[in-house]
């Protein structure tokens, strides 16, 4: 027997409106929604939690290298040049708020011509030349930025050697050179030293470390932190010297000295100035070069020169700059007035010419130290890339402009004028040649 269905049951009978006072109660929601809700949340939360531990895994691993400990960490926190965890440079670095912008698509300051518009043609290197010593005992291949060959009285050192696909973690998230090397890293010969100015990206490169790690009786000079890099990429650590700031070591005939530089440190943004950075007197029998690695204008400049100059040749980082950063890098009429500190007889500008770095034209950094060192009546060598050159009189006279004439900002327009203690109210107030006519 069926039940009879009241009216209330009737599917086909509408419900009453709710009397005063009542309320109607909303239609539930399906579970099956709500499970799908659920699962949904549970997904972007794992995704979450896989990229940020992938990230974290990625940042802590290969490219990026390896944070010193033990007793190399020990070393390091015996140097003075570390305070509060970290490298300190005796002077602080400022930076204006528009800094990070700096270079972007959002710079409105930005060159249209800070990288090359077209390909550069840049000619194979004539290895054969290595085959015989230079004349001299003093002979110097530019490979583009900072990555330069030096052979001197005997000793070949390779200094901040770049052969990579470009200066960061991957092609994403890195700055691709204007050009290859113009050598393989195998055609060059045996290098007695490799010489590493600080851990950045453009000046240390891994894939260019594993290419050197089989080099039996290569010697690695570094700053204090460095080697633990090294050691992660395949050198072996009894090829590793660290040096700190006014250190030396020999390396047959050749003395090295780590010589104080104003910049900083770090390959990602959870480990920043953990490794050291410095410029290189280079000492041999007869002859003596500096390079300043990576520098802002300091009082150590003096310093360098006082004690460890003259040179006869200076290679000093003139490119990258911007009035937003004034005390990372030197710029053009402060690298020509290094020099002089220093008490360098013919200056080349390095650390220009091969990646995209800063707003300026990719040419200016040449272009302005040229009009400087003319004006202050100094010596200096514009190389070509891949061409070993004997740095006489001759090859200054002969030296020739390889870039394209693009149009450039003058000291005029984008002076650096680095602080004082980093106070961006005091400042150097170095006034270039160019600008007051001396």
């Amino acid at each position: 027997m069926t039940a009879r269905l009241s009216e209330n049951d009737d599917p086909t009978v509408p419900n009453p409106p709710p009397e005063d006072g009542e309320v109607e109660s909303a239609p539930r929601r399906p579970r099956r929604w709500r499970r799908r809700i659920g699962w949904a949340v549970v997904v972007v939360g794992v995704l979450i939690v896989i990229t940020v531990v992938g990230g974290l895994i990625y940042v802590r691993t290969t490219p990026f290298g390896a944070s010193p400990s033990g007793d190399r960490q020990a070393r390091i926190e015996r140097s003075p040049q570390w305070r509060d965890g970290e490298f300190r440079d005796p002077q602080p670095l400022w930076m204006s708020p528009r800094a990070p912008l700096a270079g972007t698509v959002f710079d409105g300051d930005r060159s249209d011509t800070s990288s090359p518009n077209q390909p550069l043609h840049i000619a194979a290197t004539d290895t054969s030349l290595f085959d015989d010593p230079p004349a001299d005992g003093l002979r110097i291949t530019w490979f583009g930025h900072s990555s330069t060959l030096m052979e001197i009285d005997g000793t070949r050192v390779l200094i901040d050697p770049f052969w990579g696909e470009q200066a960061g973690p991957n092609g994403l998230f890195g700055r691709k050179p204007f050009y290859p090397a113009p050598a393989a890293l195998a055609d060059l010969g045996p290098v007695d030293v490799v010489v590493i100015s600080h851990d950045h990206w453009d000046h240390l490169d891994q894939s260019t470390v594993r290419a050197m790690s089989g080099w039996a009786h290569t010697t690695f000079v570094v700053p204090l932190g460095i080697g633990a890099d090294l050691e992660r990429w395949g050198v072996p650590s009894q090829r590793i010297r660290e040096l700190d700031w006014w250190q030396t070591t020999k390396v047959g005939s050749l003395e090295l000295v780590s010589t104080p530089a104003r910049h900083n440190s770090g390959r990602d943004p959870l480990r920043s100035n953990e490794t050291l950075w410095s410029g290189w007197a280079l000492r041999g029998p007869q002859h003596r070069a500096w390079y300043s690695g990576d520098t802002g204008y300091a009082p150590a400049l003096t310093q360098i020169g006082e004690r460890l100059g003259p040179f006869d040749v200076t290679l000093i980082e003139s490119g990258e700059y911007d009035p937003d950063w004034p005390d990372q890098h030197l710029g053009p009429e402060l690298a020509v007035r290094a020099n002089g500190l220093v008490g360098g007889k013919l200056m080349v500008p390095v650390h220009w010419g091969l990646f995209d770095l800063a707003p300026h034209s990719w040419t200016e950094p040449v272009e302005r130290v040229r009009a400087e060192a003319e004006c202050q009546k100094q010596s200096y060598l514009v190389l070509v890339p891949g061409v070993p050159t004997e740095p006489t009189a001759d090859a200054v006279a002969a030296q020739r402009q390889w870039w394209p004439k693009l149009p450039w900002r003058t000291a005029a327009e984008t002076p650096i004028n680095p602080t004082v203690d980093g106070d961006s109210d005091e400042r150097v107030g170095y006034v270039p040649c160019v600008l007051n006519g001396r």
